[in-house]
């Protein structure tokens, strides 16, 4: 066994408690836990902590729970106090300061969900899928003052299987990067890991989710890629679009096969304009780009209830030729 270090693990989310929950097994001192504050949760706003906290909570380590921490004259002198081996970031949402990255002798060690310097930012996970990438992991590097330009540790890959969500690869990272940062830990304590510089010139980035992320834009994407991007983004922000003026939430897609498309009346003489929906057989399907199209499965129109495509169309009347998103200008 390695020999045990006294740390400090900050983090927030579900992602973080697997490693929390690691390195606890592995034998390590968790001197301190640092989460964000508790937040007003659900449509009831009830107060609540967050799951690292909580598990932290379960097994008796000390929490705390600063606002901010760039100007922490408190915060700075626990931690002196503490004088970690070294400090270990997972998604826990602030930026480090540079009094906290040079605190700990073995540096501030962060999990990233990408293969860096791939999707640096703070929704790897979810781009990565977005994107149609066969492929992603998780990196361990040590933090600088940069956006996840630090060196690099170690790195694991993990396949993202066709029909897998942002969700699903979520606790797959989160359990494989666990064992990760406590392997990471061992190298670095006994001094057999060495860090890399990254390669700066192949950095790409994946920003926080907004809103119109889910707008659906069947003009500029192929079916395969709005598939792909409601994959991404699901449950939030999901993929949306407009139908007669009211915002259409679509639950469930699929990519038309070109075998179905060619035995349907999809395949007509005139190509159908992006956005236009066509109806076969009680089921619902919309253009796309390069004449793809997605068959809609499940749809939830403005105020009403979500729905299977054969009884939305059964209680939504849909006039022919029509066509979701922007009107024809």
């Amino acid at each position: 066994m390695a020999t045990p270090l006294k740390l400090v693990f900050c983090g927030t989310p579900r992602f973080a408690v697997p490693t929390l929950e690691a390195l606890l097994a592995a034998g390590h001192e968790i001197a301190l836990v640092v989460s964000q504050p508790d937040r007003p949760v659900g449509r009831g706003q009830q107060l609540t902590a967050p799951p690292v906290k909580q598990s932290a909570l379960a097994a008796g380590l000390a929490v705390t729970q600063p606002e901010k921490i760039r100007n922490n004259a408190a915060l700075h002198a626990q931690l002196e106090a503490i004088a970690p081996d070294a400090i270990v970031v997972v998604a826990y949402g602030r930026i480090i300061p540079p009094w906290m990255l040079a605190l700990p002798r073995l540096g501030c060690i962060n999990l990233h969900a990408s293969l860096l310097p791939k999707y640096r930012g703070a929704a790897p996970i979810q781009w990565a899928v977005a994107m149609g990438d066969a492929f992603t992991g998780n990196t361990t590097m040590l933090l600088e003052e940069g956006l996840d330009t630090g060196p690099i540790l170690l790195q694991q890959t993990v396949e993202i299987a066709p029909e897998q969500t942002a969700v699903d690869l979520f606790d797959l990272l989160a359990k494989a990067g666990a064992p990760l940062v406590v392997e990471t830990l061992a190298g670095l304590a006994a001094g057999t890991l060495h860090p890399q510089p990254q390669n700066h010139s192949f950095a790409t980035f994946a920003p926080l989710l907004d809103r119109e992320d889910g707008r659906m834009d069947f003009a500029a994407r192929t079916a395969i890629e709005l598939k792909n991007r409601w994959r991404g983004f699901h449950p939030w922000p999901g993929a949306f679009t407009v139908l007669d003026g009211k915002k259409l939430i679509v639950h469930r897609m699929e990519v038309a096969t070109p075998s179905a498309i060619a035995a349907s009346s999809l395949a007509a003489p005139d190509p159908a304009v992006p956005g236009q929906l066509r109806m076969q057989s009680h089921r619902l399907f919309v253009a796309c780009a390069e004449e793809t199209w997605l068959e809609l499965l499940e749809l939830q129109l403005e105020g009403k209830k979500r729905l299977p495509a054969a009884e939305f169309l059964r209680g939504t009347p849909i006039a022919s030729g029509a066509r979701l998103g922007a009107p024809i200008q």
